[in-house]
C-alpha cells in the first residue's frame, strides 16, 4: 500500500535558492503528512555546498551538473534529464521550485514532463523587460505556464500573476522565505557566543572606528562596464570618506573577479588598507557581515528582501528591479550603474544622518518570518487537507497582507 503521506521533492541549484528553499526543507520535514526529500543539481557547486552545510541539510540526489564555461544550453539540457530521472525514480506528488534560476525552469519542465504537480516559490516578480535580467525574467514567466501552485511574495507579485490569467485559487501570498532564514540565523548568531566571537576573531582587521560599506555583484547585465563603472565609484567613495572602509566578498564568476582585482587592487597603497576584497563567504558569515555594515551597495534581488529586517539601507545598481516593494518602502534606492550617480548616492548616506535613518526605520515589506508554514499548509490543503497543519503557527498562517 502506498504511503499516505504527501511525497514532495524539493529542488534547487544555486546559493540563493538554497537559502531561500532551506527554511522549507525543514518545514516539510518536521510536519507528519509529508515526506520530503531534495535533489540539487548543483548549478553553483561551491556556493552550493556552503548552504547546505549552514542548514545541515543532505539532499538524497546530488546530480553534481557544473561544468567549467557550461552554457545555458548546456547546464538547462543536463537538468531537465537529470532531474526526468530522478522523479521517475523518486515519484513525489509535488516538484517544488523556487524564483527564475535555470533550476527552477528546467526542474519545472521535468516535472511537467512527467506529469508530477508543480509548486513555485517566489512566484510572480516581474520587470517586464524580457533580457533585463537576463536569463531569468524568463525563467519565471515560464515557470507561472508551468506551475500548479504559486507562492507570491507580496500582493504585487500576485497581482503579476493574475494580470497573467493564472487562478486566483492557485495564487497565494506567503511572503519571502528569505525572512525565514535570516531571522533563523540572526537568532544563532544571538544566541551562540562562541561562534560570535570566533566571526570578530576572523573579521579582526575591521577597524570598528570606521563605517563599513558591504558590496556585492553578480549579475550578466552588469558585466563590462557597468561593473568597471561601480569598481572605479567605489574607490572614489575610498579617497573621499577616510573613515569608511569597504568589504567585498567577491563572486566567482571571472567576469567580476577581472574588473574587480584590476581596478581595486590597482588602487593607491593608501586607499587599498581601506579596500578589502575576500573570497566568497557561506550565508552565516554574510548574515553577520550585514549586521555589522553601515549599508550595503549590491546587485542582489536576496540582499534587497533581508537587509530592511536588519535596518541597513540598501543601494541597487541596476536599471530596473523586479522587487519594488523595497523602493517603496524606503528601505532601497535603484541607482543604475553610472560612476557619479552611485558615489553621489553612496555620500548622501554617508554625510545624511537623516536620509539615513529614513532608510534604515521601515518595516520589511516582503515578510514576517512565517512563509514557509504558510506555504507546508496550503500544500497540504492542495492534497485534500486540513487548514493550519502547523498549530503552533495558528492564526499566522493565514495569507499574509498587506505586503
Amino acid at each position: 500500500m502506498r504511503d499516505p503521506r504527501i511525497k514532495v521533492l524539493v529542488t534547487f541549484g544555486t546559493r540563493p535558492e538554497a537559502i531561500k528553499l532551506a527554511p522549507v526543507v525543514k518545514a516539510f520535514a518536521d510536519h507528519p503528512r509529508f515526506e520530503m526529500d531534495v535533489c540539487v543539481t548543483a548549478q553553483h557547486r561551491s556556493m552550493l555546498d556552503q548552504v547546505l552545510d549552514t542548514f545541515h541539510i543532505k539532499p538524497r540526489y546530488d546530480l553534481d551538473l557544473m561544468r567549467p564555461a557550461q552554457t545555458l544550453p548546456d547546464i538547462t539540457a543536463r537538468i531537465i534529464t537529470g532531474v526526468c530521472d530522478v522523479v521517475r525514480d523518486y515519484r513525489p506528488d509535488w516538484v517544488i521550485v523556487q524564483g527564475d534560476t535555470t533550476t527552477a525552469l528546467a526542474a519545472g519542465l521535468a516535472a511537467f514532463y512527467e506529469q508530477v504537480s508543480v509548486a513555485h516559490v517566489e512566484a510572480g516578480l516581474r520587470t517586464d523587460e524580457k533580457y533585463s535580467p537576463f536569463p531569468e525574467e524568463i525563467n519565471r514567466r515560464l515557470v507561472s505556464c508551468i506551475a500548479d501552485l504559486h507562492f507570491a511574495p507580496s500582493l504585487r507579485a500576485k497581482a503579476n500573476l493574475l494580470r497573467e490569467n493564472c487562478l486566483e485559487s492557485q495564487v497565494h501570498v506567503s511572503g519571502n522565505t528569505i525572512v525565514d532564514a535570516l531571522l533563523w540565523v540572526v537568532a544563532r548568531l544571538g544566541s551562540d557566543a562562541p561562534l560570535k566571537r570566533a566571526l570578530d576573531e576572523r573579521f579582526s582587521f575591521l577597524d570598528p572606528t570606521r563605517r563599513m560599506i558591504l558590496i556585492t555583484g553578480h549579475r550578466r547585465e552588469s558585466f563590462g562596464r557597468p561593473f568597471e563603472n561601480m569598481c572605479h565609484a567605489l574607490v572614489d567613495i575610498v579617497e573621499r570618506s577616510p573613515d569608511v572602509e569597504i568589504l567585498y566578498p567577491v563572486h566567482l564568476n571571472p567576469n567580476v573577479q577581472a574588473p574587480v582585482k584590476a581596478i581595486l587592487g590597482g588602487a593607491s597603497p593608501a586607499l587599498s588598507r581601506r579596500i578589502h576584497m575576500i573570497e566568497p563567504v557561506d550565508y552565516l558569515t554574510f548574515v553577520y557581515l550585514m549586521t555589522r555594515s553601515h549599508f550595503i551597495i549590491t546587485d542582489s534581488g536576496g540582499v534587497q528582501e533581508e537587509a530592511p529586517s536588519l535596518g541597513k539601507p540598501v543601494l541597487v545598481t541596476r536599471e530596473n528591479t523586479e522587487r519594488p516593494e523595497a523602493v517603496e518602502a524606503g528601505t532601497a534606492r535603484l541607482i543604475g550603474t553610472d560612476r557619479a550617480r552611485i558615489v553621489a548616492e553612496a555620500m548622501r548616506l554617508l554625510n545624511d544622518d537623516a536620509h539615513r535613518r529614513s532608510m534604515s526605520g521601515g518595516r520589511n515589506p516582503y515578510g514576517d518570518g512565517y512563509a514557509c508554514a504558510r506555504i507546508v499548509e496550503r500544500l497540504s490543503e492542495a492534497a485534500g487537507g486540513p487548514r493550519c497543519v502547523l498549530e503552533e503557527f495558528a492564526g499566522l498562517t493565514r495569507e499574509l497582507a498587506p505586503i
